[in-house]
């Protein structure tokens, strides 16, 4: 099927560009008359081939909206996931993503959501709404943050009858606070001119990037505090521990005090909560000598207030350690955490971070949804 083919090439093409997705963030889709073909859960878009993609029936994804559901999260949740999998056509037994209701709202044939970085300067920005109205307000919708899977769906439907009604056209670019960026078009290749215009000219309002060159390190300082990671990480996963270490300037300004690494200390996106936890450690500064006791401190308190270990670790002046069972989930990780970096320095350019609520944030680590991504993402 040429269509599905055209999909696969343009999911690979955001998905193998870390600008634009990390780990197994992000979902895309095509849609015809009577059928919806969706990115399924437990692929990557970097890697994706048309076995990747879960066929949906539109009649009865459509029958959703029809339904009436619990008000209460977890009960809604459950009877919402029984119909979005009885609306599977015949023979498919993939999982679809949990954005699908989303992807079938747009009438445009492709839809490409991703969590770019630079993006998630504004939606993650406390001025961000403003900075979108006043660039993209004529073109696009916006949606405050809402618990994802239906809740989202059915803002997202909400917002854009509105914009029809207003505008008489369907919107091809939609930005969900603390979230992601979503783009529709008739071709792969409108989607990415959308894409690509729409990043453009948030680049050109961004006043600082971060700095991530390399960073001078004491070598005493970083041994000791790997050496107690790696010990703390075998501690909580066992032979299947693994560590990651990244160290530049940004992190070592982040680190300098609990100021400083105030706009990294929760959660911005759902995507950082599922990869790298709903927030990073921080070890006190330490002397070395000293180092490796400030470590275990902080991973101590970690896990005890948010029962289970710290995903990322930073220690002052050294760097973050990132720590997970498996290669997978530790690369993730790493990678997630350079990304809330980006993301604080980029908010910068809209009224500074604005991070996920904790009733936001403890929706996220409870969904059912979310942990079955959380345990693609380890391999399990």
């Amino acid at each position: 099927m040429a269509d599905l083919s055209a999909l696969s090439a343009l999911s690979r093409r955001f998905g193998s560009d870390p600008d634009w997705v990390l780990a197994g963030g992000g979902n895309t889709s095509f849609k015809d008359a009577g059928r919806l073909y969706v990115k399924a859960s437990g692929f990557s878009l970097g890697s994706i081939d048309e076995s990747g993609f879960c066929t949906i029936d539109r009649g009865r994804l459509d029958a959703i909206w029809r339904a009436g559901y619990p008000e209460e999260a977890e009960a809604r949740e459950t009877a919402v996931l029984a119909d979005l999998m009885a609306a599977r056509a015949p023979g498919e037994a993939k999982r679809p993503s949990v954005e699908t209701l989303m992807h079938g709202l747009f009438p445009q044939a492709y839809v490409v959501h991703t969590h770019p970085a630079a993006i998630n300067g504004i939606t993650c920005g406390r001025e961000g709404r403003a900075a979108f109205e006043r660039l993209f307000g004529e073109e696009g919708i916006w949606v405050p943050f809402v618990d994802p899977g239906y809740v989202l769906a059915r803002t997202v439907r909400i917002e854009l009858e509105a914009f029809l009604a207003r505008r008489g056209a369907a919107p091809a670019i939609l930005f969900l606070q603390n979230h992601g960026f979503l783009a529709a078009g008739e071709s792969p290749a409108e989607v990415e001119a959308i894409s690509a215009r729409v990043m453009a000219k948030v680049e050109g309002e961004l006043i600082r990037r971060p700095d991530l060159s390399a960073a001078s390190v004491d070598s005493r300082a970083l041994a000791e505090s790997l050496s107690a990671v790696v010990g703390l990480a075998r501690e909580a996963y066992g032979a299947e521990a693994r560590v990651r270490f990244r160290s530049d300037a940004e992190t070592v300004l982040r680190s300098a005090s609990r100021e400083a690494f105030a706009p990294l200390s929760s959660a911005f996106t759902p995507d950082h909560i599922v990869y790298a936890g709903p927030e990073f450690a921080l070890a006190e500064r330490a002397e070395p000598g000293a180092c490796a006791s400030a470590v275990e401190a902080a991973w101590r308190d970690y896990a005890e207030r948010n029962g289970a270990p710290p995903r990322v670790l930073v220690a002052p002046g050294v760097g973050a350690f990132a720590c997970a069972r498996g290669d997978k989930a530790a690369d993730a990780a790493v990678a997630l955490y350079s990304d809330a970096c980006k993301v604080a320095a980029y908010a910068e350019s809209f009224g500074g971070y604005l991070h996920m609520t904790k009733e936001e944030i403890d929706f996220i680590r409870n969904w059912e949804v979310e942990k079955y991504r959380s345990s693609v993402s380890s391999g399990a």
